[in-house]
């Protein structure tokens, strides 16, 4: 009798995103190989398992013997490969469509049995967006090429190393002005990294969840503004002045802010075009409940790392709401 742990295939495994979701597979007995273009920066998540058990690969997605290499022998292949702008020669057709569906097909070839595709609650063939537009194909294409895989749209996705409230945050430390896209009025369910780990996971294990796409949101649903007055209310800093921008000047402020050269941008003229769309559930597709997952709200979450934008830090406010009689007793 022979017998062989089973393989799972990350791609993009060394993000925001993958590092949570490593140290769940590696927990579940997983082999798992993070492919990425710079397989070093995922040395750290080596820990995360058993000697031997994480293995960094590195992989060029846009080279068919590239992705061969990777998913062979893999039981599970998962994607979690997104740009939230376009960077020469990473336009968004080359990461959210060509990527996935070369991926899915190498993946069915290979044999694998599940495969998972990360993309976003905006996917929109019809969207103005370029980002969104992609997102649908790519969701399109993967299905094509491996009618079995399973689709996953969340909500933005907050946690400790993401790039949405950790930004505003970093903002808020120099700035006493916040601005607010298009007046602030643009509606999320921001899904927890943890949960939407936890239900990459759970669709790996269910077969009926073969074939299916899930719309996954948090428990609540905030406008923009208010997702800054809440992270200004963790970090303490609710003096900040929030600035409603029109549509038309947040086009002209993306159109500038998109060609500041080596630093990724604040702001493009396709961000402001998708923030025109409310970024929430349908309802028409099954979800956490379905999956069997109470997602986290960001009230309970992001004091758990926003804490360093706090003046003084979490030390300080340790010591405001002990107080010095009840730290030094006597």
């Amino acid at each position: 009798m022979s017998y062989r742990y089973r393989i799972a295939t990350v791609f993009g495994g060394s993000g925001f995103i993958g590092r949570h979701l490593i140290r769940r597979l590696a927990k579940a007995g997983y082999i798992v190989r993070i492919a990425a273009r710079r397989p070093h920066q995922a040395n750290f998540l080596k820990t995360a398992g058993a000697v031997g058990q994480i293995v960094p690969w590195a992989v060029d997605v846009r080279d068919d013997a590239s992705v061969a290499r990777a998913v062979k022998d893999a039981d599970v292949v998962v994607n979690l490969i997104g740009a939230l702008y376009e960077t020469a020669p990473w336009s968004f057709d080359t990461v959210h469509v060509d990527a996935p569906a070369r991926i899915a097909r190498l993946a069915r070839e290979a044999g694998a049995e599940r495969l998972v595709h990360v993309s976003a609650l905006g996917a929109d063939a019809n969207s103005e967006s370029a980002y969104a537009r992609s997102k649908a194909a790519g969701d399109k294409a993967v299905l094509a090429a491996f009618p079995g895989a399973t689709i996953l749209r969340p909500s933005i996705v907050f946690g400790p190393e993401d790039r949405f409230f950790n930004k505003f945050a970093a903002m808020a430390q120099v700035s006493p002005v916040l601005p607010l896209v298009g007046g602030g009025k643009t509606r999320f369910q921001p899904v927890s990294v943890n949960d939407l780990a936890d239900a990459i996971v759970a669709v790996i294990e269910r077969d009926d969840a073969k074939g299916r796409v899930f719309e996954l949101g948090g428990p609540n649903t905030y406008t923009f503004k208010e997702l800054m007055q809440l992270m200004l209310k963790v970090i303490e800093r609710p003096g900040r002045f929030l600035l409603p921008i029109p549509w038309r000047l947040s086009e002209t402020l993306g159109g500038i802010l998109e060609k500041v050269p080596f630093i990724a941008p604040l702001l493009t003229r396709d961000q402001v075009e998708l923030l025109k769309t409310d970024n929430v559930v349908s309802g028409r597709e099954p979800g956490f409940e379905q999956l069997g997952i109470a997602p986290a709200a960001p009230e309970v979450i992001l004091p758990t790392y926003l804490f360093r934008f706090i003046v003084g830090g979490r030390t300080n406010t340790l010591t405001r709401d002990v107080g010095a009689h009840e730290k030094y007793p006597g």
